[in-house]
């Protein structure tokens, strides 16, 4: 009976028995997870909520899933599924990262939540092994993030003071 037991345990362990393969998993984890770290120290330094543990969370998560999938002999069309899943529930994750502040319709939390679901898309390219594609994704998504924000802030600061209040912007 002991040597059943072993023997399952042996078995159901054994997805990572292989060197190559779980250096592949390990990269693929790894990567989606520091990648996902970026972003969400990025919202981190600006207060935001879902911040850096969120991000990674996020990150590891999906990256997690493909990987998951991918070793279970998900076929291509399948992982398209697979991906589906992902982003819809990526989807509800950010809509609560969204609130609406008052009868004027302005919300708070828009840019979050896209930063949440650009984070699972990077991960799923390094989940796919796709590493050079999210780490360029990454950069693309910390210039968005940081630099267009200094951007924005130097605009409000040049809109005269009675056409900001007044929610109308220079014409054009």
């Amino acid at each position: 009976m002991s040597n059943t037991i072993l023997a399952t345990l042996r078995d159901e362990f054994a997805d990572l028995n292989d060197p190559e393969q779980f250096t592949r998993v390990a990269l693929r984890l790894t990567v989606a997870t520091l990648l996902g770290a970026v972003v969400g120290y990025e919202r981190e330094r600006h207060g935001k909520t879902a911040g850096l543990r969120t991000h990674m969370l996020v990150a590891l998560g999906v990256a997690l899933v493909i990987v998951s999938a991918e070793q279970s002999g998900v076929t291509p069309s399948d992982m398209t599924r697979v991906l589906q899943g992902l982003f819809a529930g990526i989807g509800f994750l950010g809509a609560g990262a969204i609130l609406k502040l008052d009868e004027q319709e302005r919300v708070k939390g828009l840019t979050t939540a896209a930063s949440i679901w650009a984070t699972a898309a990077i991960a799923a390219a390094a989940g796919l092994g796709r590493e050079a594609t999210a780490v360029l994704a990454t950069i693309l998504t910390y210039v968005i993030l940081a630099v267009l924000l200094r951007l924005e802030q130097r605009m409000e600061r040049d809109i005269p003071a009675d056409e900001a209040t007044s929610g109308k912007g220079p014409p054009g």
